[in-house]
């Protein structure tokens, strides 16, 4: 089966994560099909803290793909960012 979930990255104590597309069977960490974002959780002033490819998400989602639940509420984050993005724009 094909999750999407976050794989580690980074430093100690200075985590980054990359939200992958990978085999269940795959360890964290492991080799993975696709890189679909980032999440910087530590991202302090105008760095950028999110980063996801949500057509790509849609696709992996429609092909049978499970998001952790972490995923899940990063991907319902960049949502809102991304309706908040178009409301700016229209106005």
């Amino acid at each position: 089966m094909v999750v999407i979930r976050l794989a580690r990255g980074g430093q100690k104590d200075r985590p980054f994560y990359h939200i992958v597309a990978a085999d269940s069977r795959v360890s964290r960490d492991g080799r993975y099909l696709e890189r679909l974002g980032f999440f910087n959780p530590n991202a302090r002033g105008n760095e950028e803290r999110l980063r996801l490819d949500l057509e790509r998400v849609e696709y992996w989602r429609s092909v049978g793909a499970q998001p952790s639940e972490r995923v899940i509420r990063l991907i319902k984050d960049r949502k809102k960012e991304a309706i908040a993005q178009e409301a700016e724009a229209a106005a």
